[in-house]
C-alpha cells in the first residue's frame, strides 16, 4: 500500500499566519492567562489581515508582534496591514464561563508505534525534509540563495521510499541545474542517507523564484494536515493556531494524542485513535470513541480513558497546562513529535478523576 505525505517550511504562506496567530496568542496569554482568544490572519501580496474576537486584560501591540515574526522568517519587505479585533460575543462566552466547550467539535488524536515520535513514518521524513531545508538556508552561506518558502512531500510503499517532492523557493540568479543537485545532495541525500528514494522531483516546475505573499496567499489553519498527522490519520473540524484553550478544537486534540500514544504503550496496541466530540456550552464530551490496531482492547482502552481523566475543557487545560505562553513553537516545529509538550508526555502518572 502506498502512503504519502507533506511538510510545508516556516516560511510557507499558511504557516506564517499560523505563527502570527499563535504570537499573539501567546503575548495575550502572557499577560492574562484567562484571555479567550480566536485570531485569523491572511497574507496576500503585500495585505496582511488580523480579525477576531479576544476578550482580555492584556494590552497587546498586535502590527508589532505581527512584523516581527515576519520579518524573524527571512522575508524582507513590509506590510501593509488591517487589524479588526472585536469582543468575545456574549453568547459564546455564557457557555465558557461556566466550564462548557467553546463550540461544537469532533477531535481525533492519534499515536503509532512506527516511529520514535509515534507518528506515521512518510509524516516525519517530510518534516525533515522541511526543517533540512530551513536548516541550511539559515546556517549555511553556501545557500544564501534559498528562499524561506517551500514544501516536500514523501511517498512510501512499506518502508520503501518510492517518490521525494521537493519545492524550494530560489535566488533567480541560481541556476535550476545546480539548484536541483545542491537540494539532491546537501538536504535529501541527508534525509535519507540510509534509504534513497527510487525517485526524486526538485522543483518539477522547473523555476520558484516568486513565493510567500507574492506569489500565494495565505490563511490560518489551512496546513491542519501538516500540524496534525500528515493525511495519514483522521482530522477533526477544526485548526489549531490563534486560539485559546478552552476551544476544544485546539485542547481536546491535544488530550486525544496524549491518550493515543499512553494507549499506544499501555495496551501494547500499536496504533490507537482517540475521537472526542463536544457541544458548544457543554463540559462534558458527547463522544468518547477508541480505536486500536488490536479491536479486542478497544473497550478495555475506552473504559480506561472514561475513568481515569477528565475530559472537560478545565479539566483538559488543567492536566496538560495550557494556560502557559507555547503556542509560537507549536506552529514553527509541529504541534505533534517534539516531546517539548505536555501532550507529548509518555509513559504516564495516571490521575484519576477523584484524585
Amino acid at each position: 500500500m502506498l502512503r504519502t505525505s507533506e511538510s510545508v517550511t516556516i516560511g510557507h504562506v499558511d504557516k506564517i499566519c499560523d505563527q502570527i496567530a499563535d504570537a499573539l496568542l501567546d503575548e495575550y496569554l502572557k499577560g492574562d492567562p484567562a484571555s479567550r482568544v480566536a485570531i485569523e490572519v491572511m497574507g496576500s501580496h503585500g495585505l496582511l489581515v488580523i480579525a477576531g474576537e479576544v476578550t482580555s486584560r492584556a494590552s497587546v501591540a498586535v502590527k508589532a508582534i505581527a512584523e516581527e515574526v515576519y520579518g524573524s522568517l527571512g522575508y524582507g519587505n513590509t506590510l501593509e496591514m488591517t487589524v479588526r479585533i472585536k469582543e468575545q460575543s456574549r453568547d459564546i462566552a455564557q457557555g465558557v464561563d461556566v466550564g462548557g466547550a467553546g463550540d461544537q467539535g469532533i477531535m481525533y488524536g492519534y499515536a503509532t508505534d512506527e516511529t520514535p515520535e509515534m507518528l506515521p513514518k512518510p509524516f516525519i521524513l517530510a518534516r525533515r525534509l522541511t526543517e533540512r531545508l530551513t536548516e541550511v538556508r539559515v546556517t549555511d552561506p553556501a545557500f544564501k540563495w534559498l528562499g524561506p518558502d517551500g514544501k516536500s512531500q514523501v511517498t512510501m510503499e512499506g518502508d520503501r521510499v518510492e517518490t521525494v517532492v521537493l519545492s524550494a523557493q530560489h535566488s533567480e540568479k541560481k541556476a535550476i541545474e545546480e539548484v536541483r543537485e545542491l537540494l539532491a545532495s546537501r538536504v535529501i541525500n541527508e534525509v535519507f542517507r540510509d534509504n534513497p528514494p527510487r525517485t526524486v522531483l526538485v522543483n518539477p516546475t522547473g523555476r520558484f523564484v516568486v513565493g510567500g505573499f507574492d506569489s500565494d496567499t495565505g490563511l490560518t489553519g489551512r496546513k491542519l494536515n501538516v500540524d496534525t498527522y500528515g493525511g495519514l490519520a483522521p482530522v477533526g473540524g477544526g485548526a489549531f493556531s490563534g486560539k485559546d484553550p478552552t476551544k476544544v478544537d485546539r485542547s481536546a486534540a491535544y488530550m486525544g494524542r496524549y491518550l493515543a500514544k499512553n494507549i499506544v504503550k499501555r495496551f501494547e496496541a500499536g496504533e490507537a485513535t482517540v475521537g472526542l466530540a463536544y457541544a458548544i456550552g457543554i463540559a462534558e464530551p458527547v463522544m468518547v470513541e477508541v480505536t486500536v490496531a488490536n479491536p479486542s482492547r478497544a473497550k478495555e482502552a475506552r473504559d480506561w480513558v472514561v475513568k481515569n481523566f477528565d475530559l472537560t475543557p478545565r479539566g483538559m487545560i488543567e492536566f496538560l497546562d495550557l494556560r502557559k505562553s507555547i503556542y509560537l513553537k507549536t506552529a514553527q516545529r509541529g504541534h505533534f513529535g517534539s516531546g517539548e509538550f505536555a501532550w507529548e508526555r509518555v509513559p504516564i502518572e495516571t490521575k484519576t478523576k477523584a484524585s
